[in-house]
């Protein structure tokens, strides 16, 4: 049975029991693992999710330039907020780590004030490896031109695989 998508988040939440307790197990290859301080697991200690699992997530629409593109792109995908509170961490950072093992912290704290999100798609279109995916941490750069410096940046991790929540 298929469901609007605005029904998306509210089934993921429903799946989730009780706070502590484990998330649905993925059921297509996994795309993020994420690991650390949560308390929402499907694979042993860690939360392991699959394309349908962070679509499932509150997504989020950003249309912005990046040193790394051509023109403004039109990037979506979960923010990152709905995800922390999927897995139940309320840890102070996030490490985030590419599949060539480039890593990053970025703090809480910057998914709650602006709306960082892990892009899945650019202009429609999912990421795939050769394109920075299959998830690329985007800042609205173009909303708040402040964030368009060095650090800011070197947290805009592509090719993510891996969470460490600490």
């Amino acid at each position: 049975m298929r469901y609007p998508v605005a029904l998306a988040p509210a089934l993921l939440l429903l799946s989730l029991s009780a706070a502590g307790e484990n998330l649905e197990p993925p059921k297509g290859p996994v795309l993020l693992v994420v690991s650390g301080n949560l308390d929402n697991t499907n694979v042993g200690d860690e939360a392991h999710f699959d394309r349908a699992m962070l679509e499932a997530l509150e997504q989020h629409d950003t249309l912005t330039h990046t040193p790394w593109h051509d023109g403004a792109v039109n990037f979506s995908g979960p923010l990152g907020r709905a995800l922390l509170e999927a897995v139940g961490s309320d840890s102070d950072q996030v490490r985030v780590t590419a599949l060539n093992d480039y890593a990053a912290t970025i703090p809480v704290s910057d998914f709650y004030q602006y709306d960082v999100i892990f892009a899945m798609r650019a202009d429609g279109e999912a990421l795939r490896v050769r394109d920075q995916g299959p998830l690329f941490v985007i800042y609205p750069f173009d909303d708040d031109p402040n964030l368009l410096n060095e650090l800011t940046l070197t947290r805009s991790v592509w090719q993510v695989n891996r969470l460490d929540i600490e």
